[in-house]
């Protein structure tokens, strides 16, 4: 080859090098790109089944506020993981036949049950071996109802998500569960959705002036709606700056009277926001929630996200910006403080 020939072929192949290149690396900044625009998972739980504070109503208003989360539901079309606490299913220490087929009503519409202990005791306040108890308590209808339905309970949600003083305890206590079949259900987007719920119920029940009565439960659907979506993207935020990524996140709910109003409206905004709702199955197929709960010997009950920062060594600046419920719904509510 002659020099001529030579430099030419070193010049075509210098400029398809780069040309290469740039293909490269404009298919993995699309790739990167696809990646960040890609759907956050999210899982959704509704925990204290039947129903979250039944004091002072009758069956028929019992019926009537499960028959509209259920119509929720159904319009929201995606799937759900309840959590049963069995000693609301009771009168004067007899299961009610009524209470229990509004559970049963979660399983006929295609929702996946867990156990949510009997009375959904604290661990931290009654001891490892009265929890196991009360665990055993809390599936004594919920199995054969599911067995009857060809399923089995696999999941397990400690109340006030208090999960163990010691790594010991926590240790022996998933050991048990494990040999009974189930699985913890984490949640990492954690909120007070029962304080504003326990807002919601007051003025519902309440309030006799009608107008203001409107007023008021209008003014907190509204602002709920936007404060759980604040704090799913707070967590996500804590995920990415903890773990370097969006994980599947498991959104913690409960069963009153204001999801019942706006479920729907939840599970719309959580998509528009970028937010895939998915089983707890399929969360909890994301290799973070490995790691269990861990990192926290305290006696609250934080998200499994501050667990972990926590056993991080994160400081508290880390944690800094968490959505907080306004005074007034804290008011409203009959609390000094959230």
């Amino acid at each position: 080859m002659s020099g001529l020939r030579q430099r030419r072929w070193r010049v075509r192949t210098s400029i398809l090098a780069v040309i290469l290149c740039w293909l490269f690396a404009g298919t993995a900044a699309s790739a990167g790109d696809a990646r960040d625009d890609a759907p956050r998972l999210l899982a959704i739980t509704i925990d204290d089944l039947p129903w979250a504070v039944m004091d002072g109503l009758s069956e028929a208003q019992l019926q009537s506020r499960h028959e509209r989360l259920m119509r929720q539901l159904d319009l929201a079309g995606v799937p759900v993981t309840g959590f049963v606490n069995e000693g609301k299913l009771e009168v004067d220490g007899k299961v009610d036949p009524q209470r229990l087929a509004r559970v049963e009503d979660w399983v006929t519409r295609g929702h996946v049950l867990g156990n949510h202990t009997h009375g959904h005791v604290d661990l931290h306040a009654v001891g490892l071996e009265a929890f196991q108890e009360d665990v055993l308590r809390g599936e004594r209808q919920l199995r054969p109802m599911l067995a009857a339905h060809g399923t089995a309970p696999r999941w397990f949600r400690h109340p006030y998500l208090r999960a163990g003083r010691t790594p010991r305890d926590r240790a022996a206590l998933d050991a048990f569960l494990a040999k009974h079949g189930y699985r913890v259900a984490p949640v990492t987007v954690d909120n007070s959705d029962w304080l504003w719920a326990a807002a919601y119920r007051n003025v519902l029940d309440g309030l006799s002036n009608e107008a203001a009565r409107e007023r008021t439960l209008a003014r907190l659907r509204t602002d709920y709606v936007p404060y759980m979506f604040d704090k799913i993207d707070y967590f996500d935020r804590q995920s990415r700056q903890l773990l370097g990524r969006s994980i599947a996140q498991i959104w913690l709910l409960h069963a009153n009277e204001l999801n019942a109003e706006v479920f729907g409206e939840l599970v719309e905004g959580a998509r528009a926001r970028g937010n895939r709702i998915v089983g707890l199955d399929e969360a909890m197929r994301d290799p973070a929630y490995a790691r269990g709960a861990e990192g926290y010997d305290g006696p609250r009950g934080p998200s499994w996200l501050h667990r972990w920062a926590i056993g991080a060594g994160k400081q508290p600046g880390f944690f800094t910006g968490e959505p907080e419920t306004p005074a007034w719904v804290v008011a409203l509510a009959g609390f000094d403080s959230e």
